[in-house]
C-alpha cells in the first residue's frame, strides 16, 4: 500500500515537471495553432505533407515566428531541422501544448521565445521610451531612419511617419 502510493506521488511529480508552465512557450503554441489553422484536411494526416506547407508558412513569418521557424527547420538558411517532431505529433491530431513539450526536450530555445510587448502609440510617452523600442515601432511599420543616431532623430521620423500608420 505504502509503495503504490509512493509510485502514485512519484509518476505525479514526474508528469508536473514535464508539462509546460502558464505563459511557456508562448511562441511555439500560438504559431503552431495558426499554422494547423491553414491546413486542409488531407494535409492534416500527412506528415510529410504538413512539413510541405509549414516551409511555405514559413516563407511568410516575421520576427518570433521566423525565429521560431528557423529553429525547427521551416526556413532554407536553417541550421537544423526538426521539423518531424511537430509534422507527426500533428498528423496524430496531438495538441500544439503538447508538441511544444516534445519539442522543447529537443530544443529548450523552442520555449524561451516570447512575443514583445505591443506598444500602444495612442498612450505612451515615446520620449520616455529607450532607441531599442523606437527602433522596433519603425521596423514594424517597415520604416527605417537614414542617418538616425540620436534618439531625438529617431522621435521625429516616427511623429513624420504617425499619421501614416495609425489611426489617431
Amino acid at each position: 500500500m505504502e509503495l503504490q502510493l509512493l509510485l502514485a506521488v512519484f509518476l505525479a511529480s514526474v508528469v508536473a515537471v514535464n508539462s509546460l508552465k502558464p505563459g511557456e512557450c508562448e511562441v511555439c503554441i500560438k504559431t503552431l495553432d495558426k499554422f494547423a489553422a491553414t491546413l486542409s484536411g488531407d494535409v492534416k494526416k500527412d506528415p510529410k505533407k504538413i512539413e510541405t506547407e509549414f516551409r511555405k508558412f514559413c516563407k511568410g513569418s516575421k520576427n518570433k515566428e521566423n525565429r521560431f521557424c528557423y529553429y525547427l527547420g521551416g526556413l532554407e538558411e536553417s541550421a537544423t531541422g526538426i521539423l518531424g517532431e511537430m509534422s507527426k505529433p500533428m498528423s496524430w491530431s496531438m495538441p500544439s501544448d503538447k508538441i511544444c513539450e516534445k519539442l522543447k526536450k529537443k530544443d529548450a530555445q523552442i520555449c524561451e521565445l516570447r512575443f514583445d510587448v505591443e506598444i500602444d502609440l495612442k498612450t505612451v510617452d515615446l520620449k520616455k521610451l529607450k532607441v531599442r523600442d523606437l527602433k522596433k515601432i519603425l521596423n514594424d511599420w517597415g520604416e527605417e531612419c537614414a542617418g538616425c543616431i540620436e534618439k531625438s532623430e529617431y522621435l521625429k521620423r516616427i511623429e513624420e511617419l504617425k499619421p501614416k500608420h495609425t489611426e489617431l
